[in-house]
């Protein structure tokens, strides 16, 4: 009997149009464009502005990208997930919606949450309904608004995070192409180092909150980057290990766009050259859950059958891990 993979049959992205640039960010708070390319690789990000717009009308664009390209009626998919850290609102669930705004209406849907590693473990998530056989096509968006969440008067976080949102179709595929392998960690012990403090049961909304900037993004970035670097690297050497790769074996690693500095780390840990990174984060920032999807998007019409995939990403909690993917089709 033929093994049934869960493979990505196309891609979908949407970035807002507003560019916030370096340039703009050295108006706002005391930074400039040499400190943040050196240290982040982030030249500019998009913004989502309309204050009237939230995550799922990001989500619901890339998935209208991805419908409209693919030709989908999406009556016939049957599981809408969104990946994301800045859901509409608490308790309603986004995906519900955005399934609902895109014409998924034979689709049930939930929200996933994993930080930066939402997508990640999303990919997991789709993988395991469409191998066990119980749906065909699981439309899996990663989307966030991190400008909501994020004070533009703090440099240690503003200069690295922008909107965007990406999403990638699952289908089953019997010619051994797809999600072939998965590492995935987490240790609750980052809960404190990377956290947006108040909003949650811990610490509900309040007056107080408000005033002390409890609502927005914090980050130990010292220990948020040793953390990052090792085990972001780690998990991709393991599923090399695992599955007998060599570096002339993955034709393409696709890294969660945190910092270049970890991007490269995990390369060298790979002997990957250059040309087999996937990098947009210059053009982006970090757009936490979307950083994967729209680097599949981006680099799209490079992508080959066939191509061996390998996946890395770190997030707050702290999560991580890696997954290794064959390419399903040619453009």
């Amino acid at each position: 009997m033929t093994k049934l993979l869960a493979a990505i049959t196309g891609v979908g992205s949407y970035v807002p149009d507003f560019v916030l640039t370096n340039a703009l960010l050295e108006t706002m708070v005391d930074t400039n464009d040499e400190w943040i390319t050196s240290r982040t690789g982030i030249k500019e990000r998009r913004i989502l502005k309309d204050p009237d717009k939230a995550t799922s009308y990001l989500a619901i664009q890339a998935a209208k990208d991805l419908i409209e390209k693919q030709q989908l009626d999406p009556q016939t998919i049957d599981l809408v997930l969104v990946a994301t850290a800045t859901p509409d609102l608490l308790v309603a669930s986004t995906a519900a919606y955005v399934a609902s705004e895109i014409g998924a209406t034979n689709a049930f849907s939930y929200d996933l949450q994993a930080a930066c590693s939402s997508f990640l473990y999303g990919m997991s998530t789709a993988a395991a309904y469409i191998e066990a056989g119980r749906y065909k096509k699981v439309l899996l968006i990663g989307a966030d608004k991190m400008s909501s969440i994020i004070d533009y008067q703090d440099r240690a976080t503003c200069i690295i995070f922008g909107d965007g949102a990406g999403a990638a179709l699952f289908e089953p595929n019997t010619e051994g192409l797809g999600l072939q392998d998965e590492y995935l960690r987490s240790d609750g012990i980052g809960r404190n180092f990377l956290k947006m403090e108040a909003g949650g049961s811990m610490l509900p909304a309040s007056i107080e909150t408000v005033k002390n900037k409890q609502h927005h993004v914090y980050q130990d970035g010292k220990t948020v980057f040793k953390f990052a670097v090792s085990n972001m690297a780690d998990a991709a050497a393991q599923i090399m290990e695992r599955n007998s790769l060599g570096k002339e074996d993955v034709d393409w690693l696709v890294p969660h766009q945190a910092n270049n500095r970890i991007i490269e780390a995990t390369a060298n840990r790979m002997n990957l050259e250059s040309t087999k990174v996937m990098n947009n984060i210059a053009k982006y920032g970090n757009t936490t859950s979307a950083t994967l999807p729209l680097l599949l998007a981006d680099y799209e019409s490079q992508l080959k059958k066939g191509d061996k995939l390998v996946f890395a990403a770190f997030g707050g909690g702290f999560t991580w891990g890696s997954i290794y993917l064959t390419w399903a089709y040619n453009n």
